[in-house]
């Protein structure tokens, strides 16, 4: 795709390798083998728990999510994923250890009741104890919230609170199928900043249908004077299973800016921030001096993470796996049957190489704008310079990156496109394949 083209259909952003097209349901017994097995020595654990409710599904959305549930479902679900924690909690792979970080994603957490959120957390402790760990992570959704939820939400423990605002025009937000509007932002923020979160981080997301470089503009200093501890901003991109996606396979023209105008308008964001005291974390967060993310780093660094709920991804020894994605599919393992045990809702797998180990951790870790070599050759006995000399070359030569001595540095124009840069250093076999 040439820098001025529009967004076409399919993925940019780059989570995890090998692709995920490439996992299947044949592999499922290498994860149970994991699941089965001693923890790798050392390896931090994180906890991953799918709440994939939403009151509307946004037109750019592609993740699994249900906006038609009434309260007995939304029951019956939250009673499986107690269960699915209570039986990963009896895996050998746990053996005693700590969960380092939790994350709670969606689909939209913060749909849940105080009282469903209270009861679904008395009922994970039973099982599991995450006292320790130095971060959990919830995502809002403004117009879900209230006072008494905030409140809730720094009772079980929250630590980092992440708000969905994507944008403050009213008018995009209805286009892009938005369920929140500005003032629901507005009065939501006092209640967050009140309860007193370790951290805050506010979602953006340049290039909206719609959106304009004055609308745009006034996003992010609207953004800014909030004053959170992250802002993260992310690139629309038209994954094949959106509700925008399905129009333009269907010959509608593309309502997505232009990725230049997206880079451009990002790197307008960035200078702001930055002028606002904010430094860079990666390709797509600005953080105050001081703010960790333990989720991002463990995870880009081969953390397991024990995945939870209907079709949410974890990595478990070595072998990335997928909860079954199905709603009836998933319940149906954990409710059991009357001559049937409940059984973990794995869905399918990947047992990856070593080698694929290092292109994993190097391209995820690329996104945070630099690497240090000598971290991979001490991990896995390889010099990613030499192993990858041509691409860091070209790489070099377009400005995308500075080589030194002891790092890889990303410039600017390479961190405005870091997701593009990835799939270079990618296994010949996985050039060129659907990445979702």
């Amino acid at each position: 795709m040439s820098e001025a083209t529009k967004t076409e259909v399919g993925s940019y952003f780059i989570s995890n390798y090998p692709p995920f097209s490439q996992w299947s349901k044949e592999a499922v017994a290498e994860v149970e083998a994991a699941f089965a097995a001693p923890p790798l020595e050392d390896t931090p654990l994180g906890l991953y728990l799918h709440l994939p409710f939403c009151r509307k599904r946004c037109k750019f959305c592609y993740f699994k999510v249900f906006t038609d549930k009434n309260a007995q479902e939304v029951e019956r679900y939250l009673a499986a994923l107690s269960k699915e924690i209570e039986l990963v909690s009896q895996q050998p792979i746990m053996a005693g250890r700590p969960f380092r970080f939790v994350y709670f994603g969606g689909g939209t957490p913060s749909f849940l009741s105080s009282r469903q959120l209270t009861r679904l957390v008395d009922r994970l402790r039973e099982n599991i104890d995450w006292s320790a760990a130095e971060e959990v992570t919830f995502e809002c959704e403004p117009g879900t919230l209230s006072e008494a939820k905030v409140g809730t939400l720094k009772e079980i423990g929250v630590t980092r609170l992440s708000l969905g605002v994507e944008h403050f025009d009213d008018k995009i937000l209805r286009d892009n199928g938005r369920a929140h509007e500005s003032m629901e932002i507005d009065r939501a923020w006092p209640w967050i900043e009140a309860a007193g979160f370790d951290s805050v981080n506010i979602d953006l997301i340049s290039g909206m249908a719609g959106d304009t470089t004055d609308k745009w503009q006034e996003a992010v200093r609207r953004a800014i004077a909030m004053n959170p501890g992250s802002v993260t901003i992310y690139q629309m991109e038209l994954p094949f299973n959106t509700v925008i996606s399905k129009g333009v396979l269907a010959g509608e023209e593309s309502p997505i800016a232009s990725w230049e105008q997206k880079r451009d308008w990002l790197d307008w964001a960035f200078d702001q921030l930055i002028a606002a005291g904010y430094e860079t974390s990666s390709a797509y967060t600005m953080v105050k001096p001081g703010t960790k993310f333990s989720y991002r780093d463990n995870l880009w660094r081969g953390s397991d993470l024990l995945a939870t709920g209907i079709a949410s991804f974890g990595h478990a020894s070595g072998v990335h796996y997928q909860n079954l994605p199905e709603w009836e599919q998933y319940l149906g393992k954990l409710e059991g049957g009357p001559d049937q045990a409940s059984q973990l809702p794995l869905g399918r797998a990947l047992r990856i190489t070593p080698h694929q180990a290092l292109i994993r951790e190097m391209v995820l870790q690329l996104k945070k704008g630099h690497i240090a070599p000598a971290y991979f050759q001490e991990k896995f006995g390889v010099d990613i310079r030499a192993e990858w000399s041509d691409v860091w070359s070209r790489y070099e030569s377009e400005g995308l990156v500075v080589l030194t001595d002891d790092t890889i540095e990303l410039t600017r124009a390479g961190l405005l496109r870091a997701d593009s840069l990835l799939p270079a250093f990618f296994e010949p076999e996985h050039q060129g394949v659907r990445y979702t």
